[in-house]
């Protein structure tokens, strides 16, 4: 599943870095459930167990990718169709594999040296063309004529490439069980999901050239993995009762946010009292404005379980979408105690404190907002919120400067230019303001120089 790549909800969708043609999700509830997946296999595979950095993806397909460091990127829909937690930490062991083996950056040595070997294969197409032209005979076998000279060895080449790939494909599938082993955790879910691959129509590959795919033959790569999967110990493990409790609640929440109402009641019925189930529905009332249904559910939702951030937060985000910024600040005070590194919820609570409108709250949103834009400096609308802010402050350098951030990591680099250079005007030379202004002055869109 490797691949090179690259304000909807608490839960927000952007297309900004890390990968700015990418619908990147922001959720500080699936995203701390990711990475308690990802950090005992990212133990297991020797990277940095510390920050491992799974990036939701808005698509509603089955999906993984790794796209160069330790990022690992996943579709929201595979967290959706997911029943169970070891589903998707099998999809990150494989993926783990891929950053552990270095795939990444040895592809792009292949991709290289196979740019070589094409236009060094087309020279000498063409120079078996121009022998043809002049002995006024065609090149190679009868029927291939002189395009066969030129069409041969980017064949060639592009097989030994999607070859290449294959192998890493098995190596990565080899590692991730070795990966769930060492966690004494499952391959099942992995095995489930490569079942699932197969399954589906785009993998069905009887007709297929085994040696023009980049993956493995289903078949062959389920008949391996079951093989090496039944050899674990750890085969028959189930996941944790608390472990799958966050997950059918994450799988709930998003089908609340990206499926239809309608679906969602259909998979959340009325008469279903589950915790997941009302807070589908919770979020399903609330995005069809019915405003007094939904926090109903949401208060409901607070009393079963207190000490969850993550109803706080939405109460905070219904309240706050409703035009009630004052009352969303103390459900968003409560969810930033209960967890104070999701930076989303942070965000969140910067952006009510801004929208009240009340100088008294101004020091607090802009030391909420600093701290955000501190922890992720490359998103764009905390910066904006920060702007008004310290604009509300007379804080005009500051300010200016907030927004030149904001535009450039929007994309607007015209913009983000001519409010680093009014900050620059006024801020003190030499100041960290100042030279922050500098840099952006100085910075250029990427892949320009």
């Amino acid at each position: 599943m490797a691949a090179s790549a690259a304000a909807l909800f608490p839960m927000t969708v952007s297309a900004q870095q890390p990968s700015r043609n990418l619908p990147i999700v922001r959720d500080a509830e699936a995203e701390q459930l990711l990475r308690d997946y990802a950090t005992p296999i990212f133990r297991a595979a020797g990277l940095n167990a510390k920050a491992p950095e799974v990036i939701l993806i808005n698509q509603d397909s089955f999906n993984a990718f790794v796209a160069g460091g330790q990022r690992i990127f996943i579709n929201v829909g595979a967290l959706m169709e997911a029943e169970t937690p070891n589903e998707i930490v099998g999809v990150i062991a494989h993926e783990a594999g891929h950053i552990a083996g270095g795939h990444m950056a040895r592809l792009r040595e292949q991709i290289a040296n196979a740019k070589i070997l094409s236009v060094a294969g087309m020279l000498l197409g063409a120079g078996a063309v121009a022998g043809a032209a002049r002995s006024g005979d065609r090149v190679g076998n009868a029927g291939t004529g002189a395009m066969g000279a030129l069409v041969g060895p980017q064949e060639l080449i592009h097989r030994s490439l999607l070859s290449y790939q294959r192998s890493e494909e098995q190596a990565a599938d080899q590692s991730a069980v070795r990966y769930l082993k060492a966690t004494g955790q499952s391959p099942k879910g992995m095995l489930k999901t490569f079942r699932r691959f197969s399954d589906a129509a785009i993998f069905r590959s009887n007709a297929l050239d085994p040696y023009l795919i980049s993956h493995p033959l289903p078949t062959e790569r389920i008949a391996q993995l079951e093989t090496l999967a039944k050899q674990s110990p750890h085969y028959e493990a189930k996941d944790p009762p608390a472990l799958r409790a966050r997950h059918d609640l994450v799988r709930a929440k998003l089908y609340g946010f990206v499926a239809r109402p309608e679906t969602v009641m259909r998979r959340y019925p009325a008469h279903d009292a589950s915790a997941p189930a009302r807070y589908a529905r919770a979020i399903a009332a609330y995005r069809s404005g019915r405003s007094s249904e939904a926090l109903s559910l949401i208060e409901g939702l607070i009393q079963s379980q207190p000490g969850n951030p993550y109803f706080q937060e939405l109460k905070g985000q219904a309240l706050l979408e409703a035009g009630r910024a004052r009352e969303a600040i103390a459900p968003l005070r409560r969810a930033v105690a209960a967890s104070p590194n999701a930076v989303p919820i942070r965000a969140m609570l910067g952006h009510a404190l801004v929208a009240t409108n009340d100088p008294k709250l101004l020091d607090e949103a802009i030391r909420e907002l600093s701290n955000v834009t501190h922890r992720e400096p490359e998103s764009a609308e905390p910066f904006q919120h920060l702007a008004t802010a310290y604009g509300r402050k007379g804080n005009v350098p500051l300010a200016e400067l907030a927004s030149a951030q904001a535009f450039m990591n929007s994309g607007d680099w015209r913009m983000a230019h001519t409010q680093a250079s009014r900050a620059m005007a006024k801020l003190p030379p030499g100041s960290p303001g100042y030279l922050k202004a500098e840099d952006i002055m100085n910075a250029r869109p990427p892949g320009k120089i």
